[in-house]
């Protein structure tokens, strides 16, 4: 008696890329609002993704979201800081464009 041919398995979907913009924030915070305009337009304007953590609630594993304490609103671009408190379009432009 000849086998069943198996079914082939699934091809596992390809996780998400990081996002290249990560902005720290916190709640009630007014200059979070700000920032939060800028990446939103920024990463929009280069088709990159973006994502917000809140570095009261969230929980990134590696990472100790206690050093922003005061610095918040915080952008990274690929990990390198790119401002704190007042968030410079241009220099998160400049920084996307690499």
């Amino acid at each position: 008696m000849p086998d069943a041919a198996l079914p082939e398995p699934a091809a596992p979907e390809p996780a998400a890329p990081e996002p290249r913009v990560v902005l720290y924030s916190r709640l009630g915070c007014h200059l979070c609002v700000a920032a939060r305009e800028v990446v939103v337009h920024e990463a929009a304007r280069a088709g990159v993704a973006w994502r917000e953590v809140d570095v009261d609630r969230d929980v990134v594993p590696g990472r100790d979201l206690a050093e922003y304490g005061e610095l918040v609103p915080v952008v990274e671009v690929d990990g390198i800081r790119q401002g704190y408190w007042q968030i410079d379009a241009t220099r998160v432009r400049r920084a996307l464009a690499r």
